[in-house]
């Protein structure tokens, strides 16, 4: 399982938003306990409390494209981007990896460890003598906070590099409440898991959100968004920044902000005689938690849920995975795209919007203002009417997939239906796009075998044999935790890619 980002992959997930101060006590909410480190799986990094000074490798997974295999850059991000395949490495390793001297290497190395990026130890085996000091990525040197936000609920989870979930909660939220009250509970809440797990606020290095909506990527404004109203246009890495800011502490993590809103690998990030740049074309003098010259500043990335979902369910369930579409069936459709190993979003982010593709024969009023949207033939709001026009009670999505569950005959096909009906919008992407895996998720994936089986039915009938040949299509592994793993990966990828970390160790 994954853990972060490399030199082939740095700032294919961020949608750069201003730089943001890190979390500050505030008044705590009433939902359910924060479950610090509950559900982590075996092996994973350092639980709720954990302090970086781990053992070398703990809380890290192989990266897609890390190690051996990373591209060799010049400088100290390029042998963290080979560490962060989990492996311990001696400088003689580094050395024959990178065609490096051994001077540079331990120059690198002396930079790594003390910006606590990578932890040394000993050489479990040793062939007699002094054992050789090996290095590894230290997955609990910073941690990440991250929210996916879907039509009714939120799930909020820190992580730390390794994309460990140290502490997470799901909360019922509504995003038609509004910008400011939805995300003012996340910052709440995203306050109180940070104190459930014991680390300290300087240890965020970044904060990544998932919205149901379009999401104009270089900036993190949504767009137009048919489910929230009045988000369109909302700045909502700017306002999170405001409302997540402390005064400023005296280490390197300014170094991860863009110098300008939209850099995918900031050429300018970074501090500067103590100055910091304009990230959202802001005065500097506003930006939360500036204290004399020194500001402390991490990034707040946003982008579409679905595409959070992908770069999750990529980078920590289906690393090898290169072509794959995450397909969400829940209140509405969409899918993320993975492609060459990278999220596509299109020119302006909307790419994957596979829930207002037009359903032949089909009449019925999308929320988009269209008709005939897949959204509105399958998605699982229409379900939900339906069944409520047939004098169910339901309320949404999870409520169909209970009385399927239950044995309800008029759930069970309308989910196999939707099945049916995504299959078929899935086939013509099948044969352009030509994906070696079809993940699907959200809750009518819940559901199973019986929505799973209506998408095989008509991509496999009606596409090209030599797309489907080695074409799977499965549920997801990740399920509800997808979006939040997602949104940290999008952060990591961001503020561990090489050219930060040199400018950070540089620095």
């Amino acid at each position: 399982m994954p853990n972060g980002s490399n030199g082939r992959r740095a700032g294919a997930g961020a949608s750069a938003g201003a730089g943001a101060g890190t979390i500050a006590g505030v008044a705590t909410g009433g939902e359910a306990e924060a479950t610090a480190g509950r559900g982590a799986k075996p092996g994973a990094g350092a639980g709720a409390g954990a302090q970086p000074g781990v053992r070398p490798g703990a809380g890290a997974k192989p990266v897609p494209g890390a190690g051996a295999g990373a591209k060799v850059g010049a400088g100290a991000g390029a042998l963290l981007a080979i560490l962060r395949d989990g492996r311990g490495r001696t400088r003689g390793e580094l050395a024959r990896l990178t065609g490096w001297s051994r001077s540079t290497v331990s120059q690198h190395l002396d930079g790594l460890v003390g910006h606590r990026w990578v932890v040394a130890g000993e050489d479990p085996i040793s062939s007699g003598g002094r054992p050789a000091a090996m290095y590894a990525f230290n997955g609990g040197a910073r941690v990440v906070l991250a929210a996916g936000l879907g039509a009714t609920r939120a799930r909020l989870a820190v992580l730390d590099l390794g994309l460990n979930v140290l502490a997470e909660r799901s909360t019922e939220l509504a995003v038609d409440l509004g910008p400011e009250v939805v995300l003012g509970r996340v910052a709440v809440v995203l306050r109180e898991l940070l104190a459930a797990t014991g680390r300290d606020p300087a240890q965020v290095c970044g904060v990544g959100v998932g919205l149901p909506g379009p999401v104009e990527h270089r900036s993190g404004r949504p767009v137009h968004p048919p489910i929230m109203p009045g988000w369109d246009g909302f700045p909502v890495p700017e306002w999170l920044q405001a409302r997540l800011a402390t005064p400023a502490r005296t280490d390197d993590d300014v170094s991860a902000v863009p110098a300008r809103v939209g850099d995918d690998v900031p050429a300018a990030s970074g501090r500067v005689d103590n100055a910091v740049p304009a990230a959202a074309g802001r005065d500097v003098s506003a930006v939360p938690g500036r204290v004399g010259n020194a500001v402390l500043a991490v990034p707040v990335l946003v982008d579409n849920d679905v595409n959070v979902m992908a770069l999750g369910e990529h980078w920590a369930a289906r690393p090898a995975a290169d072509h794959l579409i995450y397909i969400k069936i829940g209140t509405g459709i969409g899918c993320g795209i993975i492609t060459g190993g990278r999220l596509h979003r299109g020119a302006q982010g909307a790419a994957g919007d596979l829930g207002h593709i037009r359903v032949p024969a089909s009449r019925a009023p999308c929320r988009c203002g269209n008709v005939g949207c897949l959204e509105a033939v399958a998605g699982g709001a229409s379900m939900a009417a339906a069944l409520r026009g047939a004098g169910v009670e339901v309320s949404g999505s999870r409520d169909v997939v209970e009385l399927m569950r239950a044995g309800d005959l008029r759930a069970t096909r309308l989910v196999r239906q939707a099945g049916r009906e995504v299959g078929a919008v899935m086939a013509a992407i099948v044969n352009f796009f030509n994906p070696s895996l079809i993940v699907v998720g959200g809750d009518i994936a819940e559901a199973g075998e019986q929505v799973l089986a209506g998408v095989r039915e008509t991509i496999y009938s009606r596409s090209l044999p030599l797309a489907t040949q080695h074409l799977g299509i499965r549920a997801s592994e990740l399920g509800e935790r997808a979006g939040v793993i997602g949104a940290a990966a999008m952060v990591v990828e961001h503020v561990l890619a090489p050219a930060v970390i040199d400018r950070l160790v540089a620095g």
